[in-house]
């Protein structure tokens, strides 16, 4: 399916064709300026719409962004992991207060459907204008993932009027080549960026040496965003995005063979080669306007999501007894609204709705051998079971608040909403919210909420009932039985304050509580790199985070401190992803979610002074689980990254940016999956130290 990532970027040229996106026009200032202000002063009635009204928010800037190790040269999930209660997981994966994913993802407050989870990063740091992360006890607009909302607001064309070109590299075989245009013409703005990426650590190393073992991995990027100013009140939006990724799957060399295939006598585990393909592509158009008391944001959305996976068949055959090609992919297209009135000067109502429509198919076709009663292989020569499904899924959901400003200093918003999936299975659920916000002085603010939360599993990962086609063969699972994966029902509660110290230093402290009926889980339980999710009939987080930011001059520092404890016990959907002893040990004991990182920190500093940046940062987990039903913990381990940019003013040749980094400063060996555990399938190892240098022009 690569044409597709070709049709992506000929949309691009033919959007800018279309629109005539000229050279950033400066030279009518009677013009420029309203159209902008406009345009402002929409983004800020844009954000009152879904505001986070007492929940916990976090929020980096793009100038943040760029004193981080890489800066916007990074992957996306290392910016989110830098926000508080963030614990890193192989294969690029995030959770947040010993939530697996679980995350929300919106775009200039427009809800972004779930793609198929593999390990690309379809979403650019590049575009990013601020980013937020908003979790603890989400008001009533925020449902379906509700560890924490990833609302990213992006760059427009104001923020450029003009272009920069950027080369990136380093280390790995690392090439990033990226490019940004944006500007403003009449009643219209534009911004579009692109970038390709190159490098031989394409996914974290199965073993602690510097250099993994047929990990290449190409990958290309577009995103599109243009705004048209209808009049002062009104305008429409649209984005376009396209993410394609290529992928080898790294080895681990000295595999002991476990089947015999007939004409292949020996087979080394270091010259595997399975692949993987994934893509992603999706639109937003949004139809904004603001009438006095009223604002609203209409918007319609669609989405393709694929993951191919392709095995070798003799390598897989031979180690693992099966060789499965897994082609899954999902088809999304939506309405959203959302809208606020104030009613009175104490009185803002918020109320909107949401419809999803998703189209899943799995194409699977399984090379197997057969084998007798007792599991021995009985022939050498394979056969194929194809295993082909495909679903059409439907979300709704509705919601209504009050913003209520009891006084000055306090704040009640309350509400509800109702929701419905219909897929796997029916169901449905209202769930009340209720947040209280007091602020007792200008330099302290607390806050106090309960949530109820209604989380469908994902359509794309359920699993199908195809267990039974494998009876007698090397794929054949232990246990048979398997019931329909549910969604989960929780309550969740959240306190917190941020105090003021000086108007340069806050800190901020933050503790939350959940209990849940059908916690929803994900883990990897085959070869492709494609997760499938199960239900804990009942499970248990808590935690803490404390953070401090200062800021003053040239120089900021932020650190982040987070505990979290995640428990669950009896396996109630999924089961025959299991072993029957692991299925009787959880029936009767709590276990730790295998996400479950009891101590997080991330922090960092830079100074800037006569266009130089210096910057450093720290990550450290305490490590998460591993061993039979995730009763051990790995080491835990704590990596440095610094760097510098400079920026220099050249006559007559523009702007210039030069940049270095060092990741993992210390080349720390540290071990993120031992390759044991509920739901994980090989062992992974943090990057290793690499060296980074970049050079970028701006016009």
């Amino acid at each position: 399916m690569k044409h597709i990532i070709i049709f992506s970027g000929a949309a691009l040229l033919l959007l800018a064709v279309f629109f005539r996106c000229p050279a950033a026009d400066n030279s009518n200032p009677d013009t420029l300026p309203e159209v902008v202000v406009a345009s402002q002063a929409l983004d800020i009635s844009r954000d009152e719409i879904v505001p986070s009204l007492g929940a916990t928010k976090y929020t980096v800037t793009s100038d943040q962004i760029a004193s981080q190790s890489q800066g916007d040269n990074a992957p996306f999930n290392q910016t989110v992991l830098r926000f508080p209660g963030v614990a890193q997981d192989s294969y690029g994966q995030l959770h947040l207060r010993g939530e697996h994913a679980n995350l929300q993802y919106r775009i200039n407050g427009v809800l972004l459907p779930e793609g198929i989870s593999g390990f690309g990063q379809e979403l650019g740091t590049r575009f990013v204008d601020n980013l937020s992360l908003i979790t603890g006890a989400l008001p009533a607009q925020f449902g379906y993932r509700t560890a924490g909302i990833v609302d990213i607001q992006t760059k427009s064309g104001p923020d450029l009027n003009g272009g920069e070109f950027s080369l990136y590299g380093g280390s790995y075989n690392t090439v990033n080549p990226s490019f940004e245009y944006g500007g403003t013409s009449g009643k219209l703005t534009w911004y579009y960026t692109g970038s390709y990426l190159h490098n031989s650590l394409g996914i974290e190393n199965p073993t602690g040496s510097s250099r993994a073992i047929h990990d290449d991995t190409d990958q290309f990027k577009g995103f599109a965003y243009f705004s048209y100013l209808i009049d002062d009140t009104s305008r429409l939006n649209l984005i376009l995005s396209g993410a394609h990724g290529d992928f080898q799957l790294p080895n681990n060399p000295g595999q002991t063979p476990a089947f015999t295939l007939a004409g292949v006598p020996s087979f080394d585990s270091a010259n595997l080669n399975e692949n993987q393909t994934e893509q992603n592509y999706y639109g937003i158009l949004s139809y904004q306007k603001k009438l006095d008391d009223l604002d609203f944001q209409v918007s319609a959305f669609s989405r393709y999501s694929g993951v191919l996976f392709k095995p070798d068949d003799a390598g897989d055959l031979i180690f693992n007894g099966v060789a499965s090609r897994v082609e899954r992919a999902i088809f999304s297209n939506g309405l959203q609204a959302d809208a606020s009135y104030k009613l009175t000067d104490s009185h803002t109502i918020r109320g909107g709705l949401t419809f999803t429509a998703e189209h899943a198919t799995v194409n699977t076709s399984n090379l197997v051998f057969p084998v007798d009663d007792m599991g021995s292989q009985t022939s050498s020569m394979p056969f194929d079971i194809p295993d082909n499904s495909s679903k059409t899924g439907y979300l709704y959901g509705i919601y209504l608040q009050d913003e209520w400003k009891i006084t000055q200093q306090l704040t009640l918003n309350f509400g509800g909403r109702f929701d419905v999936v219909n897929a796997y299975v029916d169901e449905s659920q209202f769930s009340p919210r209720i947040n209280l916000v007091y602020q007792p002085a200008d330099k302290t603010t607390l806050h106090l909420g309960y949530a109820r939360y209604f989380t469908p599993p994902p359509l794309e990962l359920v699993q199908q009932g195809s267990v039974a086609k494998f009876t007698g063969t090397t794929n054949a699972s232990e246990i048979t039985d398997s019931s329909a994966v549910k969604s989960e029902r929780a309550h969740y509660f959240d306190i917190g304050v941020t105090q003021k110290i000086t108007p340069e230093f806050q800190v901020g402290l933050d503790g939350y509580y959940k209990i849940a009926k059908n916690q929803l889980d994900e883990g990897q339980f085959g070869q492709a790199l494609i997760f499938s999710p199960f239900n804990y009939e009942k499970g248990e987080i808590y935690g803490a985070e404390l953070t401090a930011n200062y800021q003053k001059d040239g120089f900021s520092a932020y650190v982040n401190l987070a505990f979290s404890h995640a428990m669950g016990t009896q396996i109630s959907s999924g089961q025959f992803q299991f072993g029957q002893d692991e299925l009787d040990y959880i029936s009767n004991h709590w276990v730790h979610l295998d996400h479950d990182q009891r101590w997080t920190v991330s922090s960092g500093a830079s100074y800037t002074w006569d266009g130089t940046k210096v910057y450093a940062d720290l990550i450290y987990g305490s490590g998460l689980r591993e061993g039979f039903a995730n009763t051990g913990s790995l080491p835990g381990y704590a990596t440095a990254n610094i760097g510098i940019e400079h920026t220099f003013k050249i006559p007559h040749l523009g702007v210039w940016k030069a940049r270095f980094d060092i990741v993992n400063l210390f080349d720390k060996v540290y071990e993120i999956r031992d390759g044991s555990g509920i739901g994980v399938a090989a062992p992974q190892f943090g990057q290793r130290r690499g060296f980074y240098g970049g050079l970028s022009y701006e016009w």
